[in-house]
């Protein structure tokens, strides 16, 4: 999905009030992919320092990382259902997740058969980042938790960028969340020649 889109599908999208609707809300907030979300567990989030610590055993790098939490985030964290487990986003059995492919049936449900995939948000995700706003490429990458350079630049670049990523993060939550028309406007810009 164009990133232009994306508000416009987040208002459609909170229209839903169920874990689902929710999950695939933080998925998109965080740029994260599903399988770290449906396993998200209440130990990795640290609502003080706003931070989803996803463990190394759910990252596809197998490296662990940390995950910064716009205001919204926070938000939606504390409304959430409980069961007494430590499951985030619960399923309809106690203490189990939601269904691997709930977000896919939701997709669906809002009209994105063959149109868009949770994955591709982070593509969307992406390309924000690197058209419509000034932070470095590192900085995006990290947030994407991919691999910065190669073997002598990882050696030096041991750093998460977090502090640059939290801005990063709390400017593409309200960019999710800003009216469609005006994240719409943004493109119907004319750029005047002498």
């Amino acid at each position: 999905m164009s990133y232009r889109d994306v508000p416009a599908f987040m208002a459609a999208l909170r229209k839903h009030d169920t874990v689902p609707a929710r999950a695939l809300e933080f998925l998109i907030h965080t740029a994260a992919r599903s399988n770290e979300v449906l396993g998200a567990k209440w130990g990795e989030i640290d609502f003080v320092g706003k931070i989803w610590t996803v463990p190394a055993e759910r990252m596809k790098g197998k490296r662990e990382h940390r995950v910064p939490l716009s205001a919204a985030m926070i938000e939606l964290l504390r409304n959430l259902p409980r069961d007494g487990s430590d499951q985030v986003f619960i399923g309809k059995r106690a203490g189990a997740p939601i269904h691997r492919m709930a977000l896919t049936w939701l997709m669906q449900l809002l009209g994105q058969a063959g149109k868009a995939t949770t994955h591709g948000f982070r593509s969307s995700f992406r390309d924000w980042a690197g058209e419509a706003t000034a932070f470095p490429h590192d900085v995006c990458e990290a947030a994407l938790a991919h691999v910065r350079g190669d073997k002598s630049v990882q050696a030096y670049a041991r750093g998460d960028l977090f502090k640059r990523r939290q801005l990063m993060m709390e400017q593409w939550s309200k960019f999710c969340t800003s009216p469609p028309a005006k994240a719409a406007a943004a493109d119907n810009v004319v750029t005047m020649r002498a």
